[in-house]
């Protein structure tokens, strides 16, 4: 656990850098900032996300934020993923993290990163070169919290032989359960950060969309199977469900899907995503939302047969 101290909703930047498709870069910014002014001060981004296009977009529209009160803005950014030709692959070797670092404090336009975490476990690289390599990254102060994404219980322990994991970004979302399992208790137990990504569910929870929704070539979700035919019908029908039980309370149901995940032992903070500045003040919203043990229970009995709804793997994108 690092001593940062964050909002429980962090501003994801992930809808940034080209994989869901084309946006309005200025209404963008305008989402950044508005997040800003109304109390986040925790933002996430990866070198991944375009590649420089998601950070520099972050470090654009914070720029005045980054220059003057420098001490209260968060910014989390991950790296070990780099393209081999046409492909996404891992690569968290000492050479290629030292260089993403550079590539990601240039872009943001910043002298340290708060929180670096690795993308993805990169099986070709011991955890030991990884770990040593981001220990010296945080003796040179080109970084200064070190975190992982998308790791089990037994890869975090094998990073941590080498150098303590403080915080974990795994996905988690009403559709997507998995690391109530082993990973939030093994993460209270070691006392490690947990920021979730993905509570809305990759847009299914914020009942946008119903069964035919239809997603443009750009987008990973026109590729994926749950984003189609009778899984994506099934679970539709579990989201308004799940409108009817949040309108009952005087909620939305993106609302309730960000509630819930913090209602969750050992998570921290929630990511949650936007292009539009209008969307921000619904989402922050969500931490108004108290949920009793009757509703926790009332969701489970909900989403009983739903329909498990993952995300892209760098190989898959």
């Amino acid at each position: 656990m690092t001593d940062l101290e964050v909002s429980r909703i962090a501003f994801g930047t992930w809808q940034l850098g080209g994989d869901w498709g084309r946006f309005d870069e200025a209404e963008a910014i305008k989402a950044i900032r508005y997040a800003r002014s109304l109390g986040v001060n925790f933002f996430d981004t990866a070198q991944a996300y375009g590649f420089g296009a998601s950070e520099r977009l972050l470090g654009r529209a914070l720029s005045d934020e980054l220059v003057q009160h420098r001490d209260q803005v968060v910014i989390a950014t991950k790296g070990g993923l780099r393209m081999a030709g046409e492909q996404l692959v891992r690569d968290s070797s000492r050479a290629w993290l030292r260089q993403g670092v550079e590539d990601s404090l240039a872009a943001l336009a910043v002298d340290y990163i708060d929180l670096y975490q690795i993308h993805w476990p990169d099986p070709n690289t011991p955890f030991e070169e990884t770990a040593l390599a981001l220990q010296e990254l945080v003796d040179e102060g080109k970084i200064r919290h070190v975190g992982v994404s998308n790791f089990s219980t037994g890869q975090i322990a094998d990073f941590a032989r080498t150098r303590p994991v403080e915080t974990l970004q795994p996905p988690y979302h009403l559709f997507r359960r998995e690391i109530e399992a082993e990973l939030l208790p093994y993460t209270r137990e070691n006392n490690i950060g947990v920021l979730v990504y993905g509570p809305l569910a990759h847009g299914l929870l914020t009942g946008a969309f119903g069964e035919h929704a239809s997603f443009p070539p750009d987008d990973w979700r026109s590729k994926s199977d749950v984003f189609r035919g009778e899984a994506l019908r099934r679970n539709v029908e579990k989201v308004r469900q799940l409108e009817r039980f949040a309108a009952k309370r005087g909620h939305s149901v993106s609302q309730l899907a960000v509630a819930w995940t913090l209602a969750r032992p050992g998570v921290d903070v929630a990511i949650v995503g936007s292009r539009r500045a209008a969307h921000i003040e619904q989402s922050l919203a969500a931490l108004e939302l108290r949920l009793t043990t009757d509703d926790l229970a009332a969701i489970d009995r909900i989403m009983a047969d739903a329909v498990e709804v993952g995300g892209p793997s760098p190989e898959s994108v």
